[in-house]
């Protein structure tokens, strides 16, 4: 071990992380909760994972319905996002913040103001000690063109932000710095 490293204990989190609006109905009404702790987790099937505290309004209607949506929302939704976050859907009407429209399932409210919206109906749960992790099979996701380039989601158009812990700041995503699975081909054999 270097000596220059500085142990943080084990409450650390991944650096940065994505925020996302997951969506859910709850006793029949659409509601919205902001999450951090989200990420693709298999190819074949595309199934996306999801993880929430047990205590969570959001968690029942997943359960109740066995379906979720992921939506990705922009820098400009930057303050509907926090809300979404300090307040519970049981006593606040979080979906009155936007447009909402359903998908092929009609279980999985979306956004229409997010850029990308994922629907997923529920694959599996793991039931953690603090937390349920909903792992969901993708459905089917929606854009408008105008955040598509080539016809896939165009990062610099769609404008997501992300969230670090445990300073719990947002940040913008930066500059474009290299294409995945070709920029280390040149180390390839050396």
């Amino acid at each position: 071990m270097s000596s220059e490293k500085t142990s943080l204990g084990a409450n650390v989190f991944l650096y940065p992380m994505p925020v996302v609006l997951v969506g859910a109905l709850v006793d029949g009404k659409a509601n919205f909760m902001t999450v951090g702790w989200v990420s693709r987790v298999n190819f074949k099937p595309a199934l996306m994972a999801i993880a929430i505290n047990h205590a969570h309004h959001t968690a029942r209607g997943i359960t109740e319905t066995e379906a979720f949506s992921v939506n990705i929302p922009g820098a400009d939704m930057i303050e509907a996002v926090d809300y979404c976050g300090l307040v519970s859907g049981r006593g606040t009407d979080k979906s009155s913040l936007f447009d909402v429209f359903y998908g092929s399932g009609g279980k999985a409210p979306m956004i229409v103001q997010c850029p990308l919206n994922i629907e997923c109906r529920l694959h599996q749960t793991v039931d953690l000690p603090t937390n349920h992790l909903f792992i969901g099979e993708i459905v089917d996701a929606w854009a408008e063109p105008r955040f598509l380039k080539d016809g896939h989601p165009d990062i610099q158009a769609m404008s997501p932000f992300v969230l670090t812990m445990p300073d719990n700041v947002y940040w913008g995503i930066g500059e474009r710095l290299a294409r995945a699975w070709s920029v280390g081909k040149k180390l390839k054999g050396a």
